[in-house]
């Protein structure tokens, strides 16, 4: 969430930021209404100081031997209890206008940072380099053809089980999930980041804490009976893992590695990717997460990168890095890298992870803290896939299909899967 001192303030800042997202926003009534929010403050403070003072003068009289009864004690309680009334009646219209002001910008995306690449459109964004060599020969299958043909995956069945972009893997298929999932974390959880498996079910206010609501509402899957909804990401748990919390300086940055299941329903995705992997109503990711010192967290973005990234060398599969335009910027982002898997089947890249710098914008969502001294202050946050797993196996497959039609998977896979190929059972 933004800073409401900047709509009331620096209103000409928010908008210059948000047009560099491509979004045109008049801030006249919010200003108006975060000022006149802050007058109603300074007046209920003023109030509630003269308050005090007069509570303070009673207690000094009365126990300078002024009788309790007396006329001039009853004249300062009625003053101090007029006092009340009024600072009642001034919280109320302060609490309708901070609602007012906090509805508003929970609706607007973060403010892209000063070094991210201005563009239009995702053609803007910009490669900053590549890993490995492409795999590009003719007649290569893509991913859902070999999963389908080494029976991997059912998708006829899920279908019958739930509906179409559901799959269910099968022997082999199930294994290698199984082994990616493990793979990652144990990769992870080396470099020091702790291990978390977060309930799947989320409640609003970490939905909103994290930036996916108001704004994702109509891509989550709800539980109509209860105040739940289906995790569309670890982000979100994790997050609110220390929401309205406090967080001591000497203990940043926090890093936490999780896995979970994924639930989104991909609207407006409909005809884009509809068969195998790549884009589903439920998948399994594992998610890198940061809680940094604002000092650091562009450095910390920079090494969130180099982890995500590292599963994918481990896995020797070629990709590249983008550096995110300001018009292809995640809701929450203030810079983001996108890393980029080679498909050889397809022949083209296609996004494996996200690795995102959020700033303060989730931390003052879910009101997450730091301390130095006496002073507290937001701290940043940051997140990246690390990595989606679907994916991963589509760029395995694709990488490692064979002639014979059998697939080789990486050396550093196999103690996971327990075979060096996958061949028809």
């Amino acid at each position: 969430m933004l800073d409401q001192r900047l709509v009331r303030d620096n209103p000409e800042i928010i908008a210059s930021q948000l047009g560099r997202r491509g979004k045109a926003v008049d801030l006249t009534k919010l200003q108006l209404i975060a000022q006149q929010q802050r007058n109603l403050e300074e007046q209920r403070s003023g109030l509630q100081a003269e308050g005090n003072r007069i509570g303070k003068e009673v207690g000094l009289q009365i126990k300078s031997g002024t009788d309790p009864k007396s006329e001039d004690i009853a004249n300062l309680r009625k003053q101090g209890n007029a006092i009340k009334q009024k600072v009642s009646v001034l919280e109320d219209e302060e609490k309708l206008l901070s609602s007012q002001l906090k509805d508003q910008l929970l609706t607007f995306p973060n403010l892209p940072a000063d070094d991210c690449p201005d563009g239009t459109s995702e053609n803007d964004n910009v490669e900053v380099r590549r890993w490995g060599t492409p795999r590009e020969e003719e007649g290569l299958e893509e991913h859902w053809l070999i999963a389908e043909r080494l029976k991997l995956i059912d998708t006829e069945r899920s279908v019958r089980i739930a509906q179409s972009r559901f799959v269910t893997l099968m022997g082999q298929g199930a294994r290698l999930e199984r082994g990616l999932i493990n793979f990652m974390l144990d990769l992870h959880t080396k470099k020091g980041y702790r291990e978390v498996l977060p309930p799947v079910l989320v409640n609003t206010a970490s939905l909103t804490g994290s930036g996916q609501l108001p704004k994702f509402a109509e891509e989550s899957f709800r539980c109509a009976e209860d105040d739940l909804w289906l995790t569309p990401t670890a982000e979100v748990p994790v997050t609110s893992l220390h929401r309205d919390e406090i967080i001591p300086s000497d203990q940043l940055p926090l890093r936490y590695a999780a896995y979970s299941p994924c639930f989104r329903r991909e609207a407006g995705s409909y005809g884009r990717d509809t068969r195998g992997l790549i884009r589903l109503h439920q998948f399994n990711k594992v998610e890198l997460y940061w809680f940094a010192h604002p000092d650091h967290s562009e450095e910390a973005h920079q090494q969130i990168t180099a982890d995500a990234e590292a599963v994918l060398q481990a896995l020797e599969l070629p990709y590249r890095v983008l550096d995110l335009c300001t018009a292809d910027l995640g809701f929450s982002a203030r810079r983001t890298y996108d890393l980029e898997v080679w498909l050889p089947g397809a022949g083209a890249y296609r996004e494996i992870s996200s690795c995102s710098v959020c700033g303060d914008f989730q931390a003052r969502r879910s009101a997450i803290r730091t301390k130095e001294g006496k002073s507290t202050k937001l701290v940043h946050t940051l997140n990246g896939s690390g990595l989606a797993v679907g994916r991963t196996m589509a760029a395995l497959l694709e990488t490692g299909q064979q002639p014979d039609g059998r697939v080789r998977l990486p050396s550093a896979l196999v103690p996971y899967v327990g075979c060096e190929l996958l061949q028809p059972e």
